[in-house]
């Protein structure tokens, strides 16, 4: 199984935006968590395309954009068949009261599940404990299927809980303010030699 690491933007210095990008992907992170919020489905408003874009030439990492909006259609087409077609990896997020049975019917054509492990719209709050119980859900489910798909994790994850997380089932790993802080090199390296162990 192989882990990743995906440093949400969200909580970096937007003064420093480019920098702290190239320092984060320099340091392991393969790929960069985008939240997209419309102050509509959730009450924030955070960036749109002209911040991604202008973040492609800092980068090769893949970009993982959470569509937090209230018609993804405008953006990217809504149905996982025709994001597929365009040539995109498709995922499908979860809120942490969302039941994982509801994805039962289209399970198969995922990429990737994010299990959300806060409330989403607000950085920086604290892992909601019984959403281990839906990774483990999920992981079996998949394992059941036959599927490999990823099992991503977002929401109050940092390197004192990462591990359990892992144990549960996930392989891709949202940090926002766990990486973006003080210095995001050695944050990042701090777990990326936890998904090496």
């Amino acid at each position: 199984m192989y882990y990743k690491l995906a440093p949400s933007i969200l909580a970096a210095d937007f003064t420093r935006l480019g920098e702290q990008v190239k320092e984060v992907y320099g340091a392991g992170a393969e790929y960069l968590h985008l939240d997209v919020m419309d102050g509509a489905f959730v009450p924030s408003i955070s960036f749109g395309m002209p911040v991604i874009k202008s973040l492609r030439p800092c980068t090769r990492a893949v970009f993982d954009v959470h569509m937090m909006v209230e018609e993804p259609g405008r953006y990217v087409d809504r149905v996982v068949n025709q994001i597929k077609e365009a040539g995109l990896k498709a995922g499908v997020a979860l809120n942490p009261a969302t039941p994982v049975r509801s994805l039962e019917c289209i399970l198969g054509q995922l990429d990737m599940v994010l299990i959300m492990t806060v409330n989403p719209g607000f950085g920086g709050q604290k892992f909601i404990p019984y959403t281990l119980d839906k990774v483990r859900e999920l992981k079996n489910m998949l394992n059941e299927q036959g599927l490999k798909t990823d099992i991503q994790v977002d929401g109050g994850v940092n390197a004192g809980n990462v591990r359990e997380i892992i144990e549960a089932g996930a392989n891709i790993f949202v940090a926002g303010s766990a990486v973006f802080g003080r210095d995001p090199s050695a944050r990042t390296r701090e777990f990326m030699d936890i998904l090496k162990e």
